[in-house]
């Protein structure tokens, strides 16, 4: 088979992106930086955060090489994920470069973005303009005290303008990602449903995963699924909607629709038998999974001396040696299982 050009022209000519399990992947999350203009509780600790070296991380043209490698090999859509991407000061030209790519049958690369909101007020729009399909805002409070200590940030007006110029942007749908923490928000979840229903985004709550800087996580406190759709259905009527796909999230309709909320169940109820995403992060590394031990270096293959054609190969090989080790699960349910050691800020979300 062969692919797409690389940023250089050089082609690729390796197979498509299919695992050992058979599942295909065509969805490729991409962090821009590991720095965060919020200190979230379940993420970072307060301080002493290891920033990654800046002569570390991607420049732009490597971003863009290995996407389009990626895009040759089947990557049909890019996330572009943090800590906070819209951070990176060169965002729009990012999101740019990446929206003009297309498929090998032609279609354009969707390119979405999840943020903390706090820049969109003045990136919606040139965002917008450069291609940028939708976002996923974080939002885990309507409660300004509250915001403020699981942030460690008094930034509840600006995240909800943020929300806002999105949405007036037309960067739709809007969908509002909530962690749900017991004893924290978990009474905010009617609230926070009714809050994007009448506005017409899109609710998700995300199940604590063990992914914090602090290596805190706690089965046993963590809010369940199930507990979130009983608090739901103590204020909605919800009807599953079918068809999930590879989607992280399990859909239901509000109130016969056609407002919609959803519930990322990583842990209780994990959907790895039909994932198909491959993770990028801002220092190079590909990883099969937020969980995985296991990375592979590509900032080694961009940086090489050799020909632009061999940089190409090397890259398609490190995705394919990426997916050689992904599991068939989490295995967070497993006796061994180990949180990664980087935490989702250092990873991208």
């Amino acid at each position: 088979m062969t692919g797409g050009s690389g940023a250089s022209g050089a082609t690729t000519t390796r197979g498509q992106l299919v695992d050992r399990f058979g599942r295909a992947h065509h969805d490729l999350r991409i962090s821009l930086t590991d720095r965060c203009s919020l200190r979230c509780t379940y993420c970072m600790p307060a301080e002493g955060v290891p920033w990654l070296a800046r002569s570390t991380m991607l420049s732009t043209d490597e971003i863009v090489r290995v996407a389009r490698v990626g895009v040759a090999l089947g990557i049909r859509e890019i996330r572009l994920t943090g800590g906070e991407p819209l951070l990176r000061v060169d965002v729009v030209d990012v999101v740019r470069r990446l929206a003009a790519m297309t498929t090998p049958d032609g279609a354009p690369v969707e390119v979405s973005l999840t943020t903390n909101g706090l820049r969109l007020p003045a990136l919606a729009a040139p965002l917008r303009d450069a291609g940028l399909r939708r976002v996923n805002v974080s939002l885990d409070t309507l409660d300004r005290a509250r915001f403020l200590e699981l942030t460690r940030r008094d930034k509840l007006v600006e995240t909800l303008a943020g929300i806002a110029a999105a949405d007036a942007a037309g960067l739709h749908p809007v969908k509002i990602n909530a962690v749900a923490m017991r004893g924290v928000n978990d009474d905010e979840v009617v609230a926070l449903t009714r809050f994007a229903v009448e506005r017409g985004y899109q609710m998700r709550f995300i199940e604590q995963m063990p992914l914090d800087g602090g290596h805190t996580w706690d089965r046993h406190v963590m809010v369940t699924q199930a507990e979130i759709l009983e608090r739901l259905r103590g204020a909605f009527r919800l009807d599953e909607v079918p068809g999930r796909g590879a989607a992280p999230a399990e859909l239901w309709t509000v109130d016969g629709g056609p407002a919609t909320v959803g519930v990322i169940a990583s842990v209780t109820a994990p959907f790895c038998g039909a994932c198909d995403r491959l993770r990028l992060t801002a220092d190079g590394q590909l990883r099969a999974c937020l969980f995985s031990q296991a990375e592979v270096d590509t900032r080694e293959v961009l940086r090489s001396d050799e020909p632009a054609e061999a940089v190409d190969e090397g890259l398609a090989a490190a995705f394919h040696a990426c997916l050689a080790g992904k599991k068939a699960g989490h295995d967070i349910d497993d006796p061994t299982f180990l949180q990664p050691r980087r935490p989702m800020s250092a990873i991208g979300g």
